[in-house]
């Protein structure tokens, strides 16, 4: 069985990155450079797990991740806060996010986070 991500992050170079990570770890990857209609996006995309950035447009990956959290038949998915904030921990708290990766990222810190919430 394939699993799926679903990477928000309107910086095309991080969205390309990934992408090319997770499709390699045999992962099916769904990407978006916004988090309007988070709730439609995750809902027809059905991701194993979300990777999200914070600083995405509109509303951000905060509120995002809260909306998502909010959503009984959503709440379940992991969520992963990325960011370079220097209170990313206080921030994916306050989100509701299951863990947060500071960027920049190597990929080992990448992979490793991803894999530990879901097996390819």
């Amino acid at each position: 069985m394939t699993h799926k991500i679903l990477i928000l992050d309107d910086d095309s170079d991080i969205l390309f990155f990934c992408t090319y990570v997770f499709e390699n770890l045999g992962f099916t990857v769904i990407s978006s450079n916004h988090c309007n209609d988070i709730i439609a996006q995750v809902e027809s995309s059905q991701p194993d797990i979300i990777l999200i950035d914070n600083w995405i447009p509109d509303i951000g990956g905060v509120k995002a991740t809260q909306q998502l959290k909010a959503t009984e038949h959503l709440k379940h998915i992991p969520v992963i806060i990325f960011s370079a904030n220097s209170n990313l921990p206080q921030l994916a708290e306050e989100a509701g996010a299951d863990d947060y990766l500071r960027k920049p990222f190597d990929l080992e810190e990448l992979e490793g986070l991803a894999l530990k919430y879901v097996k390819p």
